[in-house]
């Protein structure tokens, strides 16, 4: 509320048209409230932004942040299960406990869940010894932390945030590899907002957009 509702401040003077900001709890809901016209521009990660962009014809995504056209997951592992940073994917990992964050996450399951299919070609139920969802990507940082799963994916974002805040202790966790970039965040608007609000609107909130400082 206090981030985005600062957000939504700013595009309301910048468009001259009431704003407001829609809160919801999950990925699913966001996708949800998008394809039911509740909401007309909404953040979502990559993931959600196609799944709802395919469910509103014309629909597109606009702007991103700089940061978020080079996202990457990170893999990381339990010291005791003796595996080490690598350049090369980490085929020691299969046969271990591993959680993913959200389901609907881009960086906490679907990329890195690509990245196991593509370089042990199989899917993760067949490889791995138990498979969790935590939720979140402090969750999954802190149930590896604790020797609950020996392996984890996370935004690579939300780790630096926790070991700088002490969260997590590198003596018993450490990223044993980084995934490629690939394009994350975005935002992204319905395809009709043109026929409600005026041709050209959508251009409007575009730039909105990126003067945002």
């Amino acid at each position: 509320e206090q981030r985005f509702g600062a957000v939504s401040e700013y595009l309301g003077k910048a468009l001259g048209i009431e704003v407001r900001y829609v809160p919801v709890k999950s990925y699913a809901a966001a996708v949800t409230a998008f394809r039911n016209d509740q909401v007309q521009l909404a953040w979502f990660g990559g993931l959600s932004g196609v799944q709802a962009r395919l469910l509103v014809p014309g629909s597109q995504a606009i702007a991103q942040g700089d940061e978020d056209r080079f996202f990457k997951t990170y893999f990381i592992a339990h010291h005791s299960t003796g595996l080490k940073k690598s350049d090369e994917f980490p085929k020691g990992i299969a046969n271990k406990t591993l959680t993913f964050g959200s389901k609907g996450s881009t960086s906490g399951r679907l990329m890195p869940e690509f990245y196991i299919r593509q370089h042990l070609n199989d899917a993760p139920d067949a490889l791995f010894k138990r498979i969790g969802f935590s939720g979140n990507h402090s969750r999954t940082a802190a149930l590896v932390n604790s020797g609950a799963y020996e392996i984890g994916v996370l935004s690579y974002k939300v780790w630096e945030k926790e070991l700088a805040a002490g969260k997590i202790d590198p003596k018993k966790v450490q990223v044993i590899w980084e995934t490629p970039q690939y394009q994350d965040y975005q935002w992204s608007i319905r395809g009709d907002v043109d026929a409600h609000w005026g041709e050209g609107f959508g251009g409007k909130i575009k730039q909105a957009l990126l003067n945002m400082k």
